[in-house]
């Protein structure tokens, strides 16, 4: 990993403190804060970029009304999932006086946008870079709330919930998937579950190879899909076809949507996805109903996960950049300390503190299931869940 000079640091730093001087002056009796965002909005990856940028967009708007004499401004830019095209953007974003960035949906591109965006002194702040290389670097400015781990003890519960015997983990070999494959594996032996891995290429659009070996050979209680929107579609249809004799399948990020369950009506039913709160919103909390009712004025349409966990960390981010400008600190470089300062006991996500290396060690993921109608329940863990699992249960 790419290690930055001393005097590369130094005036990095400089350059960041000027940055954040001029983006917090605003007048005697208020301040404008510029937040980066650096998200998907087209491409491969458009979907759930967009999500999560809709989450940061509730959160600003929540903030802004909350705290009137402060304002979030957000400034956002496409990566197209491409990441030449993240640190390019991470690079304009800088130049334009952001005091953070939000950024990437995925680890291929969180990564060299995180570096340049450390080059530049900037805090950077995401979901997306769940891969455990993220947190290997050493970067002192680079945050997430979700990690492998995270997604790893959700299945891993789920399975062990529904009583599974036996899965079969049909995984992508990106980074990210292939992370979460292996440490699924590891775990779901640990728990004296019989497991086989089933690797595919990112490219792989006919699933019908992989899904027969898991029907004639495996003959798996289950089946955990670890990939991105377009593998789970593939996945799930060549299944219909063939028709395993499964009792569960299970995928973690990017599949528990109202987006999906209105596209594929035939493939997600019964489904267990990593999720936030039920869909529709069960409006358990004062908090919930603010986000639900906010995010429907905005869009008019229902959240997911991805807009959900954004929005969390969105929150938790303008916080700590208001206790950074009362502490003084702000124009210092004071808000990485800031974040890791934080403990947010009361956000969607459970608690959520950072340790040194920027990551939240107490994620765990939730998992829904997808009702005939499109409805999506929390079923795991027990204290968020919203209904129990339908078991054995699969879209055919």
């Amino acid at each position: 990993m790419k290690q930055f000079a001393l005097r590369g640091r130094m005036a990095a730093s400089f350059l960041a403190s000027a940055s954040l001087f001029a983006g917090v002056c605003a007048g005697a009796n208020a301040a404008e804060w510029r937040v980066g965002v650096e998200l998907p909005l087209t491409g491969s990856l458009a979907q759930a970029g967009t999500e999560m940028y809709r989450g940061i967009q509730v959160a600003a708007d929540v903030y802004n009304r909350r705290n009137p004499q402060n304002k979030v401004t957000l400034v956002a830019i496409d990566d197209e999932s491409n990441p030449a095209k993240a640190v390019a953007a991470v690079e304009k974003l800088a130049s334009q006086n952001v005091l953070a960035i939000a950024g990437a949906a995925n680890s291929n591109c969180a990564g060299p946008a995180s570096e340049a965006a450390s080059k530049a002194g900037i805090v950077y702040m995401t979901s997306g870079g769940t891969s455990d290389d993220m947190v290997r670097r050493g970067l002192k400015n680079f945050f997430r709330v979700s990690n492998t781990p995270g997604y790893t003890k959700g299945m891993l519960g789920l399975f062990q919930q529904l009583g599974v015997k036996s899965v079969s983990i049909v995984y992508s070999t990106k980074d990210a998937t292939s992370d979460l494959a292996q440490q699924l594996d590891n775990a779901l032996k640990a728990k004296g579950m019989t497991t086989t891995l089933h690797a595919f290429d990112p490219s792989m659009t006919d699933f019908k190879p992989i899904v027969n070996k898991v029907k004639l050979q495996d003959k798996s209680d289950a089946m955990a899909m670890i990939g991105y929107e377009n593998d789970y579609v593939g996945i799930l249809r060549a299944a219909k076809v063939l028709k395993p004799n499964l009792k569960a399948i299970a995928a973690p990020w990017a599949f528990a949507s109202p987006k999906m369950a209105a596209s594929f009506p035939d493939l997600v039913p019964n489904v267990y996805g990593a999720t936030v709160l039920a869909s529709p919103a069960d409006y358990r909390s004062a908090d919930q109903r603010e986000f639900s009712d906010t995010y429907k004025r905005l869009f008019n349409s229902d959240s997911n996960y991805q807009s959900q966990t954004s929005f969390a960390y969105a929150q938790l981010l303008f916080e700590a950049i208001a206790r950074a400008q009362k502490a003084g600190t702000l124009d210092k470089g004071g808000l990485a300390d800031s974040l890791r300062q934080s403990a947010g006991d009361g956000t969607f996500l459970g608690k959520v503190s950072f340790d040194a290396r920027g990551d939240n060690p107490g994620y765990v993921a939730h998992m829904g299931q997808f009702a005939h109608d499109g409805k999506l329940a929390v079923v795991w863990p027990a204290d968020y869940a919203t209904a129990k699992p339908v078991y054995p249960g699969v879209p055919w």
